[in-house]
């Protein structure tokens, strides 16, 4: 499989963070789970959240506690939760086995690299700082740097401005529909990274990404060969 565009070479990849990138279902857990414990309730593991760990604050609440977006509660859980997120955010997480190889190789090439995520900058920021993998990154987005957040293209469009190049030029990996949706909308070749956080029902010969992928090392060999 080729990641050349019609337009020609590979410019630059964009990534998703959480579920792509980086493994932050551990620390999601632990923060959710801390939730729990301290209202006396049984531990739940891992396996548990890890499902869930793409829908944040909403994905975790409903694992740990059964409660949506409607619930009168779920605002005051939610930022229960971002705090103890806040405090143990890169005490479990770790980067892919993969992905540094890859990031070392599109560096190697000439190739930028960034990141594009619905993770607020309240997180995205302390968190990327703290990890040596975000080094050489040439663009952080974060959720709320643009009006709109993934599905809506705007987040990838913003990206391509602050790198100076057309969507075309540019490759999205997630694991997520909505990575696809944005990617597709936004005009970049999409990547469908089906070893992250695809949930139970995900079919992801369903998203129309022009690539799917079961590890980084699959892209890397991708890369090297278009």
């Amino acid at each position: 499989m080729s990641l050349r565009t019609p337009a020609g070479p590979v410019k630059a990849v964009l990534f998703d963070l959480d579920g792509t990138l980086i493994d932050s279902a551990p620390d999601l857990g632990a923060a959710v789970d801390k939730m729990r414990t301290d209202r006396g309730m049984p531990s739940l593991p891992d396996a548990a959240y890890r499902p869930m760990a793409g829908a944040g604050a909403r994905g975790m609440i409903g694992v740990a506690f059964g409660l949506g977006p409607e619930a009168p509660t779920f605002a005051d859980m939610r930022e229960e939760f971002f705090l103890n997120y806040e405090r143990c955010m890169t005490e479990r997480t770790y980067v892919f086995g993969g992905v540094a190889d890859l990031l070392k190789h599109l560096s190697d090439q000439g190739i930028l690299w960034g990141v594009v995520t619905n993770k607020s900058k309240r997180f995205t920021e302390p968190l990327t700082a703290q990890m040596p993998l975000f080094a050489t990154a040439s663009v952080v987005i974060s959720g709320d740097t643009t009006a709109h957040a993934k599905p809506h293209p705007e987040p990838l469009l913003e990206a391509a401005r602050r790198l100076g190049l057309q969507p075309v030029d540019c490759v999205y990996v997630g694991d997520d529909e909505r990575d696809i949706q944005a990617a597709r909308a936004a005009g970049m070749y999409s990547v469908a990274a089906c070893y992250g956080y695809l949930g139970t029902q995900a079919d992801t010969a369903q998203w129309g990404a022009d690539v799917e992928i079961k590890s980084p090392a699959q892209l890397l060999q991708s890369l090297a060969g278009a």
